[in-house]
């Protein structure tokens, strides 16, 4: 699967209601907060709209990352009519479990995925709200395919390219629709 071109408009669109607010949670960080574009219902259609049409066809299985991602991967799913899997923070989840461990920035981090809770041999889109440093996207991965699953592609509203999170996500097709 190749990336499927973001329309200048929809671009301009999810830039226009995504919200940078400096220094949150802490000084230095620019955090991009989605609920101006979550509570604009065409806007929000658009996005979904978009990552249908470039998964679509290619997955069986959204898997949403904790916790922005999941309010990408649920209409996504339904849209497109397969199922959906949440991967979440350590401890959310009743045993049993698959569980990886992974390094962000300011130190380690567990998520989780009910064993079960992908097929065998399933194809996956995972989706996430900002690829920021890739350690949370590669875990996912990771745990998708110890479960048995093929990750097709990975999707997010907002790439923070500085970052340089896709150094972590060598060799798999990333769908940002905005890069910052």
């Amino acid at each position: 699967m190749s990336p499927l071109p973001v329309p200048t408009g929809l671009q301009q669109l999810i830039t226009a209601r995504v919200r940078s607010v400096p220094d949150y949670p802490t000084p230095g960080v620019v955090f991009r907060d989605i609920t101006p574009l979550l509570s604009d219902g065409t806007a929000f259609s658009a996005v979904v709209g978009h990552l249908a049409d470039t998964f679509g066809g290619e997955v069986d299985t959204v898997a949403g990352v904790e916790a922005r991602g999941f309010l990408l991967a649920a209409p996504l799913a339904a849209v497109l009519g397969c199922s959906l899997v949440a991967v979440r923070k350590a401890g959310k989840l009743p045993p049993p479990v698959l569980r990886t461990n992974y390094h962000l920035e300011y130190g380690e981090a567990s998520i989780e995925l009910s064993e079960g809770a992908v097929a065998a041999g399933a194809r996956v889109a995972v989706l996430d709200d900002v690829l920021a440093t890739g350690g949370t996207a590669a875990a996912t991965c990771e745990l998708l395919e110890r479960a048995g699953a093929t990750v097709t592609g990975l999707g997010f509203l907002i790439e923070l390219a500085a970052l340089r999170g896709r150094e972590q996500l060598i060799g798999r097709v990333v769908h940002p629709l905005v890069s910052y």
